[in-house]
């Protein structure tokens, strides 16, 4: 196959650059129309409990609550003549928008909870029709045309469809400026390892492509399924590294190849059926890695590994097919706009200071190793107080209209009807079990009160009892259906809060009855147990790829256990430390955030993005340090000369892909500002601490053992093992191979 790309390439160069020049045209124009087709929020499972609920709520009872204004009187009380009639002009507005329905106000029901406790303020709850990208637009519509200062009212909006709109605007302001910083800062270190200007924009061209690309596809999926905004985050920093991780492994063994005095056609072929092969290997590691997203079924998560599986494959398939087209049509002309600085073309780009700390380490490697351990266990000392949850509008910054509502509901009202819980009984309930049920949900600790069709009730009183407080409302009620919402004063993804789901859905419900419960802090609970449920097969595939893969790549089962020690390590020391950051606030008046627990979903994302990419490190490190040992070089020398081979590569390469992950540093939404930095520092960690000091450490204690295989893998190995020239030859070594060039090889020549 790679003979047949390069042959496309040397033979058909133009007509390919042709042919790539039009479909990147045609994918820009369809991933141009991804922002208006992907969504926010998520992180719901639909075979939940609470999303179950809200689907009742929504056939039966028009749905619940997603959009609450805020109305406040400019001048006096909300009570008072003048702003009494702006109230009820604005609630007729209100109802009139065909795409609202469930308009409950203050005015309306005269209802105390309704109205803050200053009086200067009252609440109108709502319910946005539509799913997904249709709600958060009909939110943004009926936000604009209603909210802002007119007859005596300041009116704001909130609510969970204006936090969703807010976010996904946000988003696209961040992703903005995080290409801003990204790009030039990437230039800047691609003229400094290449030296060459031609050279290093080579690699640039690639990640814009597969940027390009993933966008499309996002454009595609959004149109047939469920694709979270977020998903863009991923795609702009994962398309920009890996793209240019790929583009510098190619253009370096081209440049080294032409270096030789190979002709160019030559150099061109030699290039795709060597670091080619790697590249499709690097990818399919880096891919199965980020496909184990796909088995949760929260859209949010399924939509990372939409992105990564589709940005990894577009980033290497441009990689074997435009760059070999590329070197072509440039021919020695890659080396063109060399900068002062630069070496001569070719020469050996080996990094000695690598090979002597390897030296160094192994020497007294336990003595110099316990430190570096010590330090990255301690940094995962945060992660005994870690707790989890989900994105609130506490992510967006503090200025944002909807997490300013969402501030004085909790500030100034008697408990927060925004954040209720929500029952829902899909069955018909006589008044008095109906009565009896909501008496006894109103004595549960924290609830404000409970409102049902047969009447509201109190809250719990000092002697523990429960009663009628007033009317019910006859919304609540249908012949087939009953609903019941229970208002506290918790924050909804407070601890308490969730503690009161298990307590509100342990209380005996009316005969014959299975009532549903929903509201936020019923989906933090139930989102938690679902991505919980399915972390298990998530980790285990995760871990069997990376097992397999360096299995194939070493014939030992010992490395891939090795690889898997250190990589949790690794990742712990990056969890811990973002925990440490963003949940324990600490750098959050520098990053301007609210700390909060640690999103669920992201954490995850984090660990596969983290174990993906180790894996890209890991094969190219520990494939030279093989193929050298399989040449008869002993455990110590091999693992100096791998690392003086790989370390300037590492560093450059690990470089490139943070600069893409910590420009969402600067994002807006705290969430992903977690994902950017979570995700620079687990790269900078695994680049230098594992590769740089606990591998040679590792090596240097196994000592012969490092290569250990039962005898029946062995022979597998023998002919199946993959190796940057093809399948091990049966004359080699047990183990391995001695074939010329590696993938770490080709990546050093700079």
């Amino acid at each position: 196959m790679f003979e047949r790309i390069a042959e496309l390439a040397v033979r058909r160069a133009r007509p390919v650059l042709i042919v790539a020049a039009l479909v990147l045209a045609v994918l820009g124009v369809v991933g141009a129309g991804a922002f208006g087709k992907l969504l926010g929020g998520g992180n719901d499972d639909p075979a939940a409990q609470s999303t179950r609920a809200g689907k009742v709520i929504e056939e039966k009872f028009g749905g619940e609550t997603n959009l609450v204004l805020l109305v406040r009187a400019v001048e006096g009380r909300i009570d008072d003549p003048a702003a009494e009639r702006g109230g009820r002009a604005l609630v007729a507005a209100l109802k009139a928008e065909p795409e609202l329905t469930n308009v409950v106000a203050y005015w309306d029901r005269d209802d105390p909870a309704l109205r803050s406790e200053d009086a200067r303020e009252a609440l109108i709850l709502a319910h946005v029709r539509g799913t997904g990208k249709d709600q958060e637009e009909h939110a943004k519509e009926i936000v604009d045309a209603h909210a802002g200062t007119h007859e005596g009212l300041t009116v704001r909006a909130g609510g969970g469809s204006a936090v969703g709109a807010d976010m996904s605007t946000q988003v696209a302001d961040d992703l903005l400026l995080a290409e801003a910083i990204a790009v030039p800062l990437t230039l800047i270190l691609l003229l400094v390892v290449f030296g060459s200007v031609v050279a290093a924009l080579l690699p640039l061209l690639i990640g814009l492509i597969a940027i390009a690309g993933t966008f499309a596809e996002l454009a595609l999926l959004g149109s047939v399924t469920d694709v979270s905004v977020f998903a863009t985050n991923l795609t702009t920093a994962l398309g920009l590294g890996l793209g240019i991780d790929y583009a510098l492994l190619m253009t370096s063994r081209f440049r080294q190849q032409l270096a030789t005095g190979a002709s160019v056609p030559d150099a061109v072929r030699h290039t795709v059926r060597t670091a080619g092969r790697t590249v499709a290997f690097s990818a399919a590691t880096v891919a199965a890695a980020l496909a184990a997203l796909l088995v949760f079924p929260q859209f949010f998560l399924r939509s990372f590994g939409y992105a990564g599986v589709g940005v990894v494959v577009i980033a290497a398939g441009s990689t074997l097919l435009v760059m070999p087209a590329l070197f072509v049509v440039l021919g020695h002309r890659v080396n063109s706009g060399r900068l002062p600085w630069a070496k001569r073309t070719g020469s050996d780009a080996r990094a000695p200071r690598w090979g002597r700390l390897a030296r160094l380490v192994m020497r007294r490697p336990a003595l110099t190793a316990l430190p570096v351990l010590a330090v990255l266990l301690l940094a995962a000392g945060p992660l005994l107080g870690i707790t989890f949850g989900t994105p609130d509008e506490r992510v967006l910054p503090e200025d944002a209209e909807s997490r300013q509502v969402a501030t004085a509901l909790r500030d100034h009202f008697d408990g927060n009807d925004e954040a209720a819980l929500h029952i829902v009984v899909d069955a018909s309930v006589g008044a008095a079990p109906l009565a009896a049920y909501a008496t006894e949900l109103a004595a549960l600790p924290d609830v404000v009160r409970v409102e049902t069709s047969a009447g509201s009730y109190a809250g719990a009183q000092p002697d523990g009892t429960a009663g009628r407080s007033g009317p019910g409302n006859p919304a609540l009620g249908r012949p087939d259906a009953q609903r019941v919402t229970v208002v506290s004063t918790l924050a909804p993804a407070s601890d308490a809060a969730q503690h009161l789901v298990d307590e509100v859905r342990s209380v005996e419900a009316p005969a014959g009855t299975k009532p549903l419960v929903g509201g936020a802090a019923a989906e933090l609970v139930d989102s938690k147990d679902s991505i919980a449920d399915r972390l298990p097969l998530a980790v285990t595939l995760v871990a069997l790829t990376t097992f397999v893969l360096l299995f194939l790549f070493t014939g030992s089962v010992v490395q891939p256990l090795r690889a898997l020690v250190l990589n949790l390590i690794s990742l712990g020391a990056t969890l811990g430390i973002t925990t440490w950051i963003f949940q324990d606030g600490h750098l959050s008046g520098l990053l301007g955030f609210t700390p909060q627990p640690m999103d669920t979903s992201m954490t995850v994302l984090m660990f596969c993005i983290a174990f993906g990419l180790s894996m890209d490190y890991e094969v190219f490190v520990t494939s030279r340090i093989k193929e050298l040992h399989d040449l008869g070089r002993d455990t110590e020398t091999s693992v100096a000369d791998g690392l003086g081979h790989t370390g300037r590569i590492v560093t450059a390469a690990a470089c490139l892909l943070a600069v893409s992950f910590f420009a969402f540093g600067t994002a807006e939404v705290s969430f992903m500002q977690m994902f950017g930095v979570g995700s620079g520092l687990a790269i900078l960690i695994d680049a230098v601490a594992v590769r740089g000091v606990l591998v040679p450490a590792a090596m240097r204690l196994l000592g012969h053992s490092a290569w250990y295989a039962p005898r029946p893998l062995r022979a597998l190995h023998q002919r199946i093992g993959l190796h940057e020239g093809g399948p091990t030859p049966t004359s080699a070594p047990a183990g391995g191979s001695a074939a010329a060039g590696s993938y770490a090889e080709d990546r050093s020549r700079v």
